[in-house]
């Protein structure tokens, strides 16, 4: 098996035709590049891992060619998310001068619903602005979070969670070309973890790979699952009153075993059902508030030790 770098990365799709699942959107975009002069803004939402970013740079690499490199502007609206971005990055970029043998200019704003109030209306400005001589193309996880002017000024591609044919087909190709043994059992839980985030897959996939043949089980180890158990325990030592105890089970699934906090709220959940609890509606609201309260920016190791306090509360 070859260890030349990131596989996700590898294996990325460098023409809108390698695009996985996202047929329709494909087929759209490939008529809207055929005369890229007619081709307005765009606004590429859905889920992580489902192609957006790589779709993005695939419009790119085919209107730009080889001039790609120089006049791409690609950002993460969630690294810098003011006003300050907005004006020293992207207005300055929109303004250079010396134009190739290319139609227009393009920046790639990905997470761009991460963008303040401020910096969304700053850039709907030089979106009007710029209109001659650049495209956007903007990347949000949840299109409600864009501002509707901005919104109405971009033609919205709405991309879907990939299939779990189309993952482990995927998934599979890549397995031989790196000469990895893949079994059907283990491509279907690397599947079943991703939840159709085909990035996550192909990571979840080297890492497996490293530990041996990509099979059940160590699809299971090196995702973390065979501590999900445990999770079960978290929520019944909070559920006793133990927050403390509760806490150091937490704290050491995620930083021992690399369970993500997302993963860690997923599992908690559905132990939740499984404790078939008097007041089951209320813990599931627990968990529900801490979730929303990370996913909007909060310190998450310190969400989810109130939320296990909270929970711990319940009996009282």
């Amino acid at each position: 098996m070859t260890e030349s770098g990131m596989w996700v990365e590898k294996y990325r799709p460098q023409r809108l035709s390698d695009v996985v699942n996202q047929t329709e959107i494909i087929g759209s975009l490939e008529a809207l590049i055929k005369d890229p002069t007619d081709m307005p803004h765009l606004l590429f939402s859905g889920s992580a891992g489902v192609g957006k970013t790589t779709t993005a740079l695939c419009v790119t690499r085919q209107i730009l060619g080889e001039y790609a490199k120089d006049y791409t502007l690609e950002l993460n609206a969630s690294d810098e998310r003011g006003i300050e971005m907005v004006r020293e990055k992207v207005k300055k970029f929109t303004k250079m001068a010396g134009f190739a043998d290319i139609p227009f200019k393009i920046v790639i704003l990905d997470e761009a619903d991460e963008m303040t109030g401020n910096a969304q209306t700053a850039l709907r400005r030089i979106i009007e602005d710029a209109a001659e001589n650049c495209r956007f193309i903007l990347i949000a996880n949840n299109v409600s979070k864009i501002i509707e002017p901005i919104q109405s000024r971009c033609a919205t591609f709405k991309f879907t969670s990939v299939s779990e044919g189309d993952v482990t087909s995927r998934l599979d190709e890549i397995a031989r070309k790196e000469g990895a043994k893949a079994d059907k059992k283990g491509l279907k839980a690397i599947y079943d973890y991703s939840e159709g985030d085909l990035r996550h897959a192909i990571n979840l996939m080297q890492a497996t790979a490293s530990l041996g043949a990509i099979s059940d089980e160590n699809v299971k180890s090196s995702a973390g699952l065979t501590k999900t158990s445990d999770v079960d325990k978290v929520l019944k030592i909070a559920l006793s009153g133990r927050v403390t105890d509760a806490r150091e089970k937490m704290i050491e699934l995620i930083r021992v075993y690399g369970m993500s906090e997302s993963d860690f709220l997923k599992y908690i959940n559905a132990a939740a059902f499984k404790t078939k609890h008097d007041r089951l509606s209320d813990i599931l609201e627990v968990i529900a508030k801490y979730d929303y309260r990370i996913l909007s920016g909060a310190n998450s190791e310190i969400q989810l030790s109130a939320m296990l306090a909270e929970l711990a509360n319940l009996e009282k």
